[in-house]
């Protein structure tokens, strides 16, 4: 496939690196790479847009972060990874995610995975 015609996604979700544990994020890492991996095999560029939420920093400045990953590209799909929606601390991030792709990206596609293995195929369900 040319990945120069493809549609491209954008995956937005929290960096398990910077997620305040005690926890082990490199399992939740691995399955991010190999979810990714599938849109290799199938020719659709991707790029990944990870938020810190680790309490050294503070966190990263969602709203800044995932503006400019937004306007990086034109996107066919945004998928908005689980780790941002499955907890009940993330609901002013996650409102703040899906109103800025309604904003910066109004002709994308929203996706919902069910974990990182099935990026892939949420995002497949809409791609033309």
């Amino acid at each position: 496939m040319d990945t120069a015609a493809a549609p491209r996604v954008l995956v937005i979700g929290l960096d398990p690196r910077r997620v305040p544990g005690p926890w082990d994020p490199e399992p939740v890492v691995a399955a991010i790479e190999a979810g990714l991996a599938e849109f290799e095999r199938h020719g659709v560029p991707v790029q990944t847009c990870l938020v810190g939420m680790d309490g050294m920093d503070g966190g990263d400045d969602i709203e800044t972060v995932v503006t400019e990953a937004l306007r990086a590209h034109p996107f066919a799909c945004v998928v908005v990874g689980g780790g941002l929606r499955h907890s009940d601390d993330q609901v002013e991030p996650l409102e703040l995610v899906i109103n800025l792709v309604r904003r910066h990206a109004p002709d994308a596609a929203i996706a919902l995975n069910d974990s990182p293995a099935t990026t892939y195929e949420a995002a497949a369900r809409w791609l033309s």
